[in-house]
């Protein structure tokens, strides 16, 4: 490969949720009808170009898992549906996701879409890990950042770290 396409394009939506180690953005080729094998190998190649040393997916369901092998970018799979509580998932997520930023892994996290569930396991994140001090000022800042409002799905989360906190707290 060549050109301006070797070096591949952003995934669509992809934001830095801490600079230059944790972002964010929607399934690599697109979701459901919108996927396209040729968008997310241009995606991948451009994940791997920046240097991100792991993809995490929260999809329900292990699609694609294989694209980033043939591409070599680790990946890890936290199986999250949209009608997964998730007080199932996130006690292994959090932990997991500190440990490898401590060891100075560069981390995209992603959904099928950029939606109000991972805005809230995002803004959940930064609150159970003590980078925010409340609820409110992590949906704030996950607001700020993506450049939208975060839905009652997403508040629903950072409500679980607020009131109910998550396993294996730091």
């Amino acid at each position: 490969m060549r050109g301006k396409w070797a070096a591949g394009i952003p995934p669509r939506n992809f934001a830095w949720v801490l600079k230059d180690q944790l972002a964010v953005s929607e399934r690599p080729g697109g979701y459901a009808r919108n996927h396209r094998k040729v968008r997310r190998m241009e995606e991948i190649i451009w994940l791997r170009e920046q240097g991100f040393t792991r993809v995490v997916s929260l999809l329900a369901s292990a699609h694609n898992l294989h694209a980033y092998d043939e591409y070599g970018v680790p990946w890890a799979h936290f199986p999250l549906a949209s009608h997964t509580d998730p007080r199932t998932v996130l006690p292994d997520l959090y932990p997991q996701l500190r440990k490898w930023l401590a060891e100075g892994e560069k981390l995209l996290v992603h959904q099928e879409e950029l939606g109000d569930r991972l805005m809230g396991i995002m803004a959940g994140y930064l609150l159970w890990s003590g980078k925010l001090a409340s609820g409110p000022q992590a949906i704030t800042v996950l607001e700020r950042i993506l450049g939208r409002q975060m839905g009652p799905p997403g508040r629903e989360i950072v409500g679980v770290v607020v009131e109910e906190g998550v396993d294996s707290q730091p």
